[in-house]
């Protein structure tokens, strides 16, 4: 485990031979529903020993429709991951979209996440870089693993060595997205860690009803796949409900399931390592 995720993950007890994971609900829906999350995936990960980042956008910029659900205000969300932060000294993480988001975002969250439609964008990722926090890119859908040294060039020139990459699938005709798992082995290539997103990979994009579709029933592959291929980390996005869900709950895992998920996982990567 690189110093830097050490650094990240300094008050929490863990086996240094698991995966990271990054979890959470896709949108900052509630304060309830935060706490709900946090603290049900928080008590699972210390029991299994898997160092923990929670996970939830104070923001979604990119929606398909104009009527979809975009967050309860830039500064409730970040005061409400701020939160839980402080009361479960976890680290937490959200996606950033314009280079003026940076500073701002960096006093409340732990690390930047850049979404994958916007990981060629060079003065979000300059910006992200000089915040001095760890920058999270997701590969873009139209990219390849070792394409992605330039953003990591990008972020490390800007003075900041503290760099993660996240594979989240590849575009697939105009529906559907595929993972070709080499991407984990060729980005790892470019030393940094590297994240698996077993949700956004499951994305039916561009549906005509305005909604994205998922196939969540196979985010257990998906994330059982890059364990044994070498990921770093696994990213699951998780709602208690998430036929309820206000942002991406036709591709999110639900709460009950993760438990029994992740010990699988762990054994998985006991296997492998």
């Amino acid at each position: 485990m690189q110093i830097f995720q050490k650094e990240l993950f300094a008050n929490q007890q863990y086996d240094e031979k698991n995966f990271f994971l990054i979890a959470g609900p896709c949108v900052v829906e509630s304060e309830a529903l935060l706490e709900e999350v946090a603290e049900k995936v928080y008590g699972i990960c210390k029991r299994l020993g898997i160092p923990y980042v929670f996970k939830a956008s104070y923001r979604k910029a990119n929606r398909t429709s104009a009527s979809s659900f975009t967050g309860l205000g830039d500064g409730t969300g970040l005061h409400l991951l701020k939160k839980i932060k402080d009361k479960y000294s976890l680290p937490v993480t959200s996606d950033i979209h314009a280079h003026e988001e940076a500073a701002i975002a960096a006093e409340y969250i732990d690390i930047l996440q850049i979404p994958a439609f916007l990981c060629r964008q060079t003065d979000l990722l300059i910006a992200a870089a000089e915040t001095g926090k760890i920058v999270n890119v997701k590969k873009g859908q139209f990219l390849s693993g070792p394409s992605m040294k330039f953003a990591v060039e990008k972020i490390k020139n800007a003075g900041n060595e503290k760099v993660m990459l996240t594979e989240r699938g590849n575009t697939f005709g105009y529906q559907d997205l595929v993972v070709d798992y080499r991407n984990i082995t060729w980005m790892k290539e470019h030393g940094t860690p590297v994240i698996m997103d077993c949700t956004h990979s499951l994305q039916q994009p561009n549906q005509t009803s305005g909604v994205t579709g998922g196939n969540p029933g196979l985010i257990g592959t998906i994330a059982k796949a890059a364990i044994a291929t070498g990921a770093d980390g696994l990213f699951i996005e998780t709602h208690p409900n998430p036929a309820a869900a206000k942002s991406d709950g036709a591709n999110m895992l639900r709460l009950d399931l993760l438990e029994g998920l992740l010990e699988q996982l762990v054994k998985l990567r006991k296997a492998v390592v």
